[in-house]
């Protein structure tokens, strides 16, 4: 029995790209600025000390970051890892959710996104003009660059007194609508944001995302669950099209598969928080057959402490997934791959709000795998290279395939 698990470590960055001085993030380390402000006790919502992810660290975790920022993580044990491990640059153009995802599946975005400018207001006025006569809108509030919750902080009072929903965007390709679950209404939401994704394809926008939030003053708002991603379909067949095309099962956890635009994907299985999705994995493997791909995005990472720049908050989330890892270790079946890896960077120790272009790791295990290097990866097609082999798929367009590393020791 051929599967295969993909685990999305949504952000979890291990060091500044080659490139990341295109992007203004030279210097960029998600993991090894976690790691380093664990070691030395500079999180004063955190009792202990070192990052502990002995799991992790089994899977090669710590030995990948070292390969890619030419020191070891502070604070973590050098002890030989059962998996093998590498890392992988990003050839995409952006640094977003989408080209990382859709380029780990084999197809690299290659030409730049539409971005609104950072000023404000930033959307076109003939965009928000079609967008409130189509939605029958009061308007709308915000128009600008911000983070979520603080923009939900701001304006959610005015939002439930005016009806207007709140539009922002970020330095992603991205239509942002904020509203509130009860008084604006979450189907209403998503209506206005199928409008709004309809919109912004003149302007090139990757994603349109609906962030209901509950609440009901600026003391107590919350964002909800419930979000949803309105993306593009990617350029050409991916990884999951090719796998569903054959045959084979594609098992969307949590907001993937809103990514591929629902794309290739056969089930879709929706979770709440990064414990839910560990949960909806495991049972997503207990019933998995043969050619099967269980694809989970952990999207607390990035959403709730890379964005938010909560060190603490990111290193008490490793931690709390590290510990159900041998979960998943237990229910595996010969045959199984397992495929840790990120989609970018969110380095919580930086100024802003913004994803970090970093390279990004690249671990791979299973029953009878070989624990071995796999070095510096050129894009991070080549996992999705290596899955399609692992299922007996034809070759993707993109990516070389390390699967014969993993079968015979390197």
């Amino acid at each position: 029995m051929a599967r295969a698990i993909v685990l999305m470590l949504d952000s979890l960055g291990l060091g500044a790209a080659p490139d990341a001085d295109r992007f203004g993030d030279e210097g960029a380390d998600t993991f090894g600025h976690i790691a380093r402000a664990c070691a030395l006790n500079e999180l004063p919502d955190r009792e202990r000390g070192p990052l502990e992810i002995p799991n992790f660290c089994r899977l090669g975790l710590a030995h990948a970051s070292a390969a890619s920022r030419g020191q070891w993580p502070a604070g973590l044990p050098k002890e030989k890892p059962e998996g093998a491990w590498g890392f992988a640059h990003e050839k995409s153009v952006g640094k977003d959710t989408p080209s990382g995802h859709w380029e780990m599946a084999g197809v690299p975005v290659m030409t730049d996104w539409g971005y609104f400018p950072d000023r404000t207001p930033c959307f076109p006025e003939s965009l928000i003009a079609e967008l409130v006569e189509r939605a029958q809108l009061p308007g709308i509030l915000g128009d600008c660059h911000a983070s979520g919750t603080s923009i939900i902080e701001t304006l959610g009072e005015a939002h439930i007194q005016t009806g207007k929903p709140i539009c922002y965007t970020s330095a992603d390709s991205v239509f942002q609508i904020a509203a509130h679950e009860e008084h604006f209404g979450l189907d209403r939401l998503y209506a206005v944001c199928e409008i709004a994704r309809d919109l912004v394809d003149q302007w090139n926008v990757g994603r349109v995302i609906a962030r209901p939030f509950l609440g009901e003053s600026r003391a107590d708002f919350s964002r909800t669950g419930n979000r949803r991603d309105y993306t593009t379909p990617p350029p050409s067949p991916t990884l999951l099209d090719k796998l569903k095309e054959d045959g084979g099962d594609v098992i969307a956890v949590g907001k993937v598969s809103d990514i591929y635009a629902g794309s290739g994907v056969t089930q879709v299985s929706k979770a709440t928080g990064n414990m839910a999705l560990f949960d909806e994995t495991l049972k997503a493997l207990e019933s998995a057959g043969d050619k099967s791909l269980i694809f989970t995005n952990f999207v607390d990472f990035d959403m709730l402490y890379g964005h938010r720049r909560d060190v603490a908050g990111y290193s008490k989330a490793l931690e709390a997934l590290d510990a159900r890892l041998p979960e998943l270790f237990d229910a595996l079946k010969p045959g199984d791959l397992v495929l840790t890896t990120a989609d970018h960077g969110c380095d919580p120790t930086r100024d802003g709000h913004d994803h970090t272009r970093e390279n990004v790791p690249v671990l791979a295990y299973g029953p009878g795998l070989s624990a071995t290097e796999l070095g510096g990866r050129s894009t991070f097609a080549d996992s999705g290279q290596t899955i399609a082999a692992h299922l007996g798929l034809a070759p993707l367009a993109h990516g070389t395939s390390f699967l014969a590393q993993l079968q015979a020791g390197g």
